[in-house]
């Protein structure tokens, strides 16, 4: 399985009515694309930060994509009010515990480290940090995304709730630097969203 992330730096005020673009115009037209199986859409509203993820059953479906899929990220874009950036993934693991409810957030961190670390680092999340998420209050779901060629990776945890998130921000934090040492791997960045869409239809992938 893979996905492609859009990262739009959007305008705050502006954010409400991209999900509704996203909900009503584009999540219908990227679903009919061949080899698509879905979307999910997180918001910062503070900081106007939005990332759009498309899911995809082969890396073919989604390279073959990529004329089909531009002009409906443009659109996005536009009706966010912020340029696009785009990266590929292979989706490592996914794994719901249940599925999320309407005020689901997420917390989100990007790492870097050599890329032939990556298949150890993505062992030490399956046995280390998904074993330590599910036994927080209020956990809903976990993936983790990797790219080969660079050597990059963004993980993903989402809670029932903002409130729930935050109170599990300090364990979290103790999961995140624990990982790190045991795989090798540089934190990037954090941030912490609202999950405004899930329609992903990935599979467990443990």
């Amino acid at each position: 399985m893979f996905a492609r992330s859009t990262t739009i730096q959007a305008q705050p005020s502006a954010i409400d009515a991209g999900i509704a673009h996203m909900r009503d115009q584009a999540m219908p037209t990227l679903e009919g694309i061949p080899g698509c199986i879905g979307l999910s859409m997180l918001v910062d509203r503070t900081f106007g930060r939005c990332i759009l993820t498309t899911s995809w059953a082969t890396e073919f479906a989604m390279i073959d994509s990529a004329d089909e899929v531009r002009p409906i990220r443009d659109q996005v874009a536009t009706v966010l009010g912020g340029g696009a950036q785009v990266a590929e993934w292979e989706i490592a693991l996914l794994h719901r515990e249940h599925r999320s409810l309407p005020g689901a957030c997420a917390s989100v961190t990007w790492v870097k480290t050599d890329p032939g670390r990556l298949d150890m680092s993505t062992d030490v999340y399956r046995t280390y940090v998904l074993p330590g998420l599910e036994q927080l209050d209020g956990f809903c779901s976990a993936s983790l995304l990797i790219n080969r060629s660079s050597g990059r990776a963004v993980s993903c945890g989402t809670f029932d709730s903002a409130m729930m998130m935050q109170s599990n921000r300090e364990q979290v934090a103790a999961l995140r630097v624990d990982a790190a040492r045991k795989a090798g791997v540089e934190a990037v960045d954090v941030r912490e969203f609202q999950l405004a869409l899930a329609h992903l239809r990935v599979p467990e992938l443990v």
